[in-house]
């Protein structure tokens, strides 16, 4: 029987998906990205992929599963070892792309060299965003208009394959999601009125690919949220990974936020 390894990048998400296993996968982790909770295995960068790869075959390993945040690398030709140099071309092209393009492109890797890419939700089905308002507050009508336009403005934008995130507040958009993430975007938001009632939107883009790089909230993102002052986080149902439940309505609540799981109502 093949066994999982999880590629790791950071959050807490890894550890929810290895917990969800009856087995212990095997643990890579990208340098300079640690998981919470988990020790990794192995330790690779991007310019030894190639190496990694193949300790992964030599481990036993069938199935892999890409979970976790990661910072985007910048490739230093001196750290190429022999294995990678001739991925070379593919990984100068994925980093030249979006985030859905690049995780594509690296997937295309794995899935190349007989490796089967998993999705963290097929894997721990409970992290996927149950329907419903998840918090004591409920969304008013303007709330959900906003969420609404938010909801409106990423599927537009998906062709551009920019962010998965948006900040609209009293029909206003104050902030879209780049590749610096979703703290990026909160901690950047100006200073003005709108903001006291602007929500969070977040949702995939559309043909996103699903088994990496689902938009993901937890815990720090319902703090994040209200540290800036804004008066709730949309989801999407189903389509977002929402990471500690109980503790994501738990902050909600202690801070009046409203939290919603939405299903395009």
């Amino acid at each position: 029987m093949g066994r999982l390894a999880l590629i790791v990048g950071k959050g807490a998400l890894p550890a929810q998906v290895a917990a969800a296993q009856a087995e212990p996968p095997l643990i890579a982790m990208l340098t300079g990205n640690p998981p919470e909770g988990l020790t990794p295995d192995l330790e690779f960068r991007v310019e030894t992929i190639g190496s990694l790869l193949v300790e992964l075959g030599r481990r036993g390993v069938t199935e892999v599963c890409l979970c976790g945040a990661i910072d985007r690398p910048q490739i230093d030709p001196a750290a190429l070892d022999a294995e990678t140099a001739p991925l070379v071309p593919v990984l100068m092209a994925a980093a030249g792309q979006g985030d859905d393009g690049a995780l594509r492109a690296v997937m295309g890797l794995f899935e190349q060299t007989g490796f089967r890419v998993r999705a963290a939700h097929d894997l721990a089905p409970d992290i996927i965003a149950p329907p419903g308002v998840l918090s004591a507050a409920w969304p008013d009508g303007q709330m959900r208009a906003d969420a609404a336009r938010g909801a409106a403005i990423l599927a537009a934008l998906s062709p551009f394959d920019v962010g998965q995130a948006v900040v609209v507040g009293q029909g206003q958009v104050l902030g879209i999601e780049t590749m610096a993430g979703t703290d990026a975007l909160i901690a950047g938001l100006p200073d003005v009125p709108q903001r006291a009632a602007a929500v969070l939107v977040k949702g995939p883009k559309i043909g996103q690919d699903g088994r990496a790089d689902m938009p993901t909230i937890g815990p720090a993102t319902v703090e994040a949220a209200a540290q800036a002052g804004l008066a709730g986080i949309v989801i999407d149902a189903g389509d977002v990974l929402l990471l500690e439940p109980e503790a994501c309505a738990a902050r909600a609540d202690a801070h009046g936020l409203v939290l919603w799981s939405r299903t395009g109502e």
